[in-house]
């Protein structure tokens, strides 16, 4: 694997598209890193919010078992 994305950035060199190949490539990685933290900070506050509403009635009739 690691010779194959050498070969691949060598040919990008060569032919003189290795910026916007970079580009690219820092493009990519940033949405998706970006993607996760957003959907982590979306269930992080879901279950908080949950939480919050099962610690703060505890007679809620909606929690027991039937």
């Amino acid at each position: 694997m690691g010779w194959f994305i050498l070969i691949l950035v060598l040919v990008a060199i060569a032919l003189g598209i290795l910026g916007a190949v970079l580009k690219a490539v820092a493009f990519i990685v940033l949405t998706i890193i970006f993607t996760l933290m957003a959907l982590g900070a979306i269930a992080y506050f879901a279950v908080k919010h949950q939480a919050r509403r099962y610690m703060s009635d505890p007679d809620d009739r909606r929690r027991l078992p039937s």
